[in-house]
């Protein structure tokens, strides 16, 4: 198996689970059994030390993790909005617009906002009209 391929796999798999509501219970378990053996060791410095250490390496991982799990999802949304461009009659020089630079965007952006002010309101209060159709229809 190749490692990206692997590391998808457990990156997903810890995802879930880290997002589950028994992670988060099994987390405030192990403060509150630490904080309960805080007189035991009299506040020591190694008390304190050991749950220092053991979140600091537990959030260390997460943030690989869930930095992949970010990607995958942002990726696939892109490739979903980009189909969507693709086979409708919007404008095809969207696709991508993910990988330019931040100036190039905010003149893709510009370009929009110039475009729907040239539109008018009339357009606008035409496509609510026609939107609250559809939904009316559908319920």
């Amino acid at each position: 198996m190749k490692l990206n391929t692997w590391f998808t796999k457990v990156a997903e798999t810890v995802s879930h689970a880290a997002g589950h509501a028994v992670a988060f219970i099994i987390c405030c378990l192990v403060i509150l059994v630490w904080a309960a053996c805080g007189p035991i060791f009299q506040f020591s410095d190694t008390w304190q030390l050991l749950i220092n250490t053991g979140t600091t390496i537990v959030t260390f991982l997460m943030v690989f993790l869930i930095q992949n799990t970010q990607n995958r999802d942002g990726a696939a949304v892109q490739a979903k909005l980009d189909e969507l461009i693709r086979v409708t009659a919007a404008s095809n020089s969207f696709i991508g617009i993910e990988h330019l630079t931040v100036e190039e965007v905010n003149e893709f952006r510009a370009k929009c906002k110039a475009a729907a002010g040239k539109a008018g309101s009339a357009a606008v209060k035409k496509a609510s009209a026609k939107a609250r159709k559809a939904a009316d229809k559908a319920a």
